[in-house]
């Protein structure tokens, strides 16, 4: 386990998450942002660039568990999260359908309501090559706030009046329409998974005020940190990938320089 501290408000600990959330102190974070693996890699195939490419997304995208093995290890790292979770806190996890209904019925057994059912709609999706059902162009990411002790649920902070402002003044639905990572995002690297900045931003300024504390447990290439240090959030990450920690810095040292 390494501490790699960038400044005051950017953290990044390389390490196991499942080790590493236990020395974060208890009801200390207030909103978590989660991408965990999607049990995907399974030999497929899918379409990148116009080139075929296989769907596997590298050793840590775990496909080789049954769904009770499934549902108990994203309890195991959910329980976790609500350990540091602060009682009105939230958490956000994203998913595909290959593990978006594992993480709701996870979800609901440690103790978390759902808010809301946020699809995100690709508007440039990879193709679909064998031709035998729909496109793939959208996932799933639940936001859910803590069941307290005696019962109740925590009072969970959104800003409901900046998301209507940058809605055209209407009230916005739970359908994000957003595009996929732009290249100036990739330049120092990529992540099979890599969320493009606008979609943290907008769940970053929905959840959050500026100087609450985000916490990532699947970092990757550190798109949570990297919104949440331009809007003013302070950030811890865990990710246990070298690649991926020179990636994350080298981007954080990017921003510096705006």
């Amino acid at each position: 386990m390494k501490k790699i501290k960038l400044n005051e408000c950017f953290t990044i600990i390389e390490g196991d998450s499942f080790k590493v959330l236990k020395t974060i102190d208890k009801k200390s974070v207030d909103m978590i942002f989660a991408d965990p693996p999607y049990f995907l890699s399974n030999g497929g195939v899918s379409c990148h660039s116009g080139r075929q490419v296989s769907v596997n997304k590298a050793s840590w995208d775990i496909t080789d568990m049954s769904i009770k093995e499934k549902i108990s290890y994203s309890r195991k790292w959910i329980r976790l999260c609500k350990e540091i979770l602060k009682d009105n806190g939230t958490i956000w996890i994203s998913g595909t359908l290959h593990n978006i209904y594992v993480i709701g019925v996870a979800l609901e057994y440690e103790g978390f309501s759902i808010i809301n059912n946020i699809t995100w709609q690709k508007s440039n999706p990879a193709p679909n090559l064998a031709c035998r059902c729909f496109t793939h162009s959208t996932e799933t990411i639940l936001w859910a706030r803590k069941v307290l002790s005696n019962g109740k649920k925590g009072k969970h902070y959104f800003n409901y009046s900046l998301m209507k402002s940058i809605n055209g003044n209407k009230q916005m639905k739970d359908v994000w329409m957003i595009n996929l990572p732009k290249k100036s995002e990739k330049q120092f690297g990529k992540h099979p998974t890599q969320k493009p900045e606008a979609l943290l931003e907008r769940i970053i300024l929905a959840s959050t005020k500026e100087n609450d504390v985000i916490l990532d447990p699947f970092a990757g290439s550190g798109t949570t940190g990297i919104v949440a240090s331009k809007l003013k959030r302070k950030f811890i990450g865990i990710e246990n990938q070298e690649e991926y920690i020179k990636l994350i810095v080298n981007r954080f040292n990017e921003v510096k320089k705006i």
